[in-house]
C-alpha cells in the first residue's frame, strides 16, 4: 500500500519549506514521493517553488479548486486514482492554509482507496509567533487543522546566537523563506541572553493560543510541549526528528463542526501580468499591507516583475527569480475591499 501523509497548516506558516525539506529526506532514504498540491485556490505558486525537487524519485502533482468543496473533493478522488498504479511509496498532501482536514479522511475511507492506501501521519505547521488576537474564523481554522495531528512542527522560533551564526552563513534557521542578509538583522537585533527562556516563552505563548482555539471548538484535546510539539530549527533537523515524524501518526478526536466557507475566513485576491519596476513593485506591495482601507492584508505573494514576493507584517521577502514563470500576485487576508486592492495594480487582469 502506498503511505500518504497530510501536512496541514495555518496561511503563511511554512508548509512548502518544510514539505521540501522532508520530501528531501524521504527521497534519500529510497522512498518514490509525489507532493500533492490540493489547493482551494483557482492558481498555485507553491508549485513553482517545488521545482528544485523533481527527478525520478520525486513528483508534483496538483489539484484545484475554485467551484466548491464537493467539487474539489471528487476531483482530489480521482487524482489519487489515477496516481495509485504509478510506483509512488508515499505520498504528501499540502493543501491549502484553508482547508476541512475531514475531506482527507472521507475521501481515503471510501472504496477502492482504502485498499490503495494507509494512512500515515498528519503533521500541522504552526507559526511560533501566533497572533493572540485573530479572528474567531481563524481561531476556527487552527483548531481543526491541527485536532487530528500526530506532531505539531512549529515554524518561526526566535532567533538565537547560534541561528545567528547559522544566518551569517546562508542557512534559513528554520525560518520560512528566509532571507540571508535580512535574517541577520534580525539575529543580531533579536537574540536573547537566555535564548533557552527566550524559545520557551514563545512556545508556551504559542501553545496558549492554539489550546484557547481547541477549547473554542469543544475538543478535548490540549498539546503540550515536548511530548506533542516539535520546536527546533528546521536546518538543525536529523534523521530521528524526520523518522519520528514519519512515525507520528494522527489522532482521532471530536469538536464542533462549523460550516465555514473560505470566503467566510479569508479572501485570496489573484493579480496577473502587472507590469512595472522591481522598486516600485516593493513599495506598492509594502503599502497595500499597510493599507487598512484595503482590509485586513495578511500576505502577499507570487511573481512580478523579476521577484519573488512573500511579504507578512513579520518577514517582507523580495528576492529576484532564478527561473522565468508566469506573472501571479496573490493577496491574502480579511475583508478585503476588491476595489482598493486592484487600484495597487493598475492594468493587472484580474483572476
Amino acid at each position: 500500500m502506498i503511505t500518504i501523509d497530510l501536512i496541514t497548516g495555518f496561511l503563511g506558516s511554512g508548509k512548502t519549506t518544510f514539505i521540501e525539506k522532508y520530501a528531501r529526506w524521504l527521497v534519500a532514504k529510497g522512498e518514490r514521493v509525489c507532493i500533492l498540491e490540493n489547493d482551494y485556490g483557482a492558481i498555485n505558486i507553491d508549485r513553482v517553488l517545488l521545482q528544485d525537487l523533481l527527478g525520478p524519485n520525486c513528483e508534483l502533482e496538483m489539484v484545484v479548486g475554485g467551484d466548491g468543496a464537493k467539487a474539489h473533493q471528487r476531483r482530489f478522488r480521482t487524482k489519487l486514482i489515477s496516481m495509485a498504479m504509478l510506483g509512488y511509496t508515499r505520498v504528501l498532501v499540502e493543501p491549502s492554509g484553508i482547508y476541512d482536514v475531514d475531506e482527507f479522511f472521507d475521501t481515503l475511507y471510501e472504496e477502492p482507496l482504502d485498499r490503495w492506501y494507509e494512512l500515515g501521519s498528519v503533521l500541522a505547521i504552526v507559526d511560533a509567533q501566533l497572533d493572540p488576537d485573530l479572528s474567531p474564523a481563524s481561531r476556527y481554522l487552527l483548531a481543526t487543522e491541527a485536532a487530528n495531528a500526530g506532531k505539531i512542527i512549529l515554524s518561526k522560533l526566535p532567533v538565537t546566537a547560534s541561528a545567528a551564526e547559522d544566518s551569517a552563513a546562508g542557512n534559513d534557521a528554520g525560518c520560512p523563506d528566509a532571507n540571508p542578509q535580512s535574517a541577520m538583522t534580525v539575529a543580531v537585533d533579536n537574540i536573547d541572553q537566555h535564548p533557552v527562556r527566550a524559545q520557551n516563552d514563545v512556545i508556551g505563548q504559542t501553545l496558549a493560543v492554539l489550546n484557547q482555539a481547541m477549547e473554542e471548538v469543544q475538543c478535548a484535546r490540549r498539546f503540550a510541549y515536548p511530548a506533542d510539539v516539535l520546536a527546533k530549527p528546521w536546518d538543525q533537523l536529523e534523521d530521528t526528528d524526520f523518522q519520528m515524524l514519519e512515525a507520528a501518526g494522527y489522532r482521532h478526536v471530536s469538536f464542533l463542526k462549523k460550516a465555514v466557507a473560505e470566503e467566510d475566513a479569508y479572501q485570496s485576491l489573484f493579480y496577473m501580468h502587472y507590469e512595472t519596476t522591481p522598486e516600485d513593485l516593493q513599495v506598492r506591495v509594502l503599502k497595500l499591507l499597510e493599507d487598512p482601507a484595503a482590509g485586513h492584508v495578511l500576505r502577499i505573494k507570487g511573481f512580478s516583475s523579476g521577484l519573488e514576493l512573500n511579504v507578512t507584517k513579520d518577514e517582507r521577502h523580495f528576492r529576484p527569480l532564478s527561473v522565468p514563470t508566469e506573472d501571479v500576485i496573490i493577496v491574502i487576508g480579511e475583508a478585503l475591499r476588491k476595489d482598493i486592492v486592484a487600484g495597487y495594480f493598475p492594468g493587472a487582469v484580474t483572476v
